[in-house]
């Protein structure tokens, strides 16, 4: 496995980016990675590109630095992260196009590569845990591993979720030995709700429905509720992951409407179900427990088609 100084050679000007609707793991892993820039390599220009990213993780350090649209510039290298296919990459794919080179470092076994390097591990628990590989650990700043570290706790849910393994723990130990402040980090970032983020979430569990004498969990909002509400899609991170912590269901699905009119599909197991495949046939991509895509269609059929697929696994 190469470091990240092979890739920098001769590289004077540096995109990174991660995917749409970007998570505290894509968020975590392309601040850690300007940070680290920054930190070890001032004669390189670096720019970060992302979609919004919800305001639980504005601590994060160089947050303020991230570009929400493209400006045209020319680059030497993009590097992508936690991105599972070219067509996940929102508004940068032109970056992409025109950039000689690029590299995707990533966890998602949907991955069909297309990048002139890549390095895609499904087994690691997060991007942010890819990345460390590839960094120098006496270079970790403590700006770099507090992104890193962040990461890792959201992919992992806070290391509950069967992607955490015994090198994700050791790596996670090494950034707190950085000074990172773990305990701020976890309650600020991943559990700390808005009124109307509770709110939201409490109507959505209110009204979910069981399938498949309740190994399966459903739960949705109108996008006319939305809009009622006030409620952003930043505002439903997360929802999914509750809906999953029912007792007795295997896999949770949550889909709502976009603004564009598109549905936004998420869907998370325990054991059984590999949403990732389920996935992938939308469109879409993940990992075995936790993937998602977006889709056009009847609310309705989309749903029973999903079940469908769920059914088959489940053998129900």
């Amino acid at each position: 496995m190469k470091k990240l100084s092979d890739y920098l050679e001769g590289v004077k000007k540096v995109a990174i980016t991660g995917h749409m609707s970007p998570d505290g793991d894509c968020a975590g892993s392309c601040l850690g990675l300007l940070n680290y820039l920054r930190d070890n390599y001032p004669e390189i220009t670096a720019h970060l590109f992302l979609e919004t990213v919800k305001d639980t993780l504005a601590y994060l350090p160089l947050f303020e630095e991230i570009r929400h649209e493209d400006s045209g510039e020319e680059y030497d290298l993009i590097i992508l992260l936690d991105i599972s296919a070219a067509n996940r990459i929102a508004f940068c794919s032109d970056v992409l196009e025109r950039t000689p080179k690029s590299l995707c470092l990533d966890h998602h076994r949907t991955n069909p590569g297309g990048f002139t390097w890549m390095y895609n591990d499904p087994e690691a628990s997060s991007a942010s845990e890819v990345l460390y590989r590839h960094l120098e650990p006496e270079k970790i700043s403590l700006n770099c591993a507090t992104c890193l570290y962040t990461g890792i706790v959201h992919d992992t849910g806070v290391f509950q979720y069967s992607c955490t393994t015994p090198e994700t723990m050791r790596v996670a130990g090494e950034l707190m030995s950085k000074g990172v402040d773990f305990s701020t980090i976890i309650e600020d970032s991943f559990f700390a709700r808005t009124y109307l983020q509770n709110r939201v979430l409490g109507e959505i569990l209110t009204e979910s429905r069981l399938y498949f004498d309740g190994r399966v969990v459903v739960g949705g909002i109108s996008r006319e509720r939305r809009w009622e509400l006030g409620v952003k899609p930043i505002d439903l991170d997360g929802v999914v992951a509750q809906l999953r912590n029912t007792i007795g269901a295997d896999t949770a699905v949550f889909l709502y409407q976009l603004d564009g009119g598109e549905f936004k599909v998420s869907l998370r197991s325990k054991r059984i179900v590999d949403v990732s495949s389920i996935a992938a046939g939308y469109g879409g991509g993940g990992h075995i427990r936790a993937s998602g895509f977006k889709t056009k269609g009847e609310e309705a059929e989309i749903l029973k088609s999903i079940l469908e697929d769920i059914a088959q696994q489940l053998g129900a």
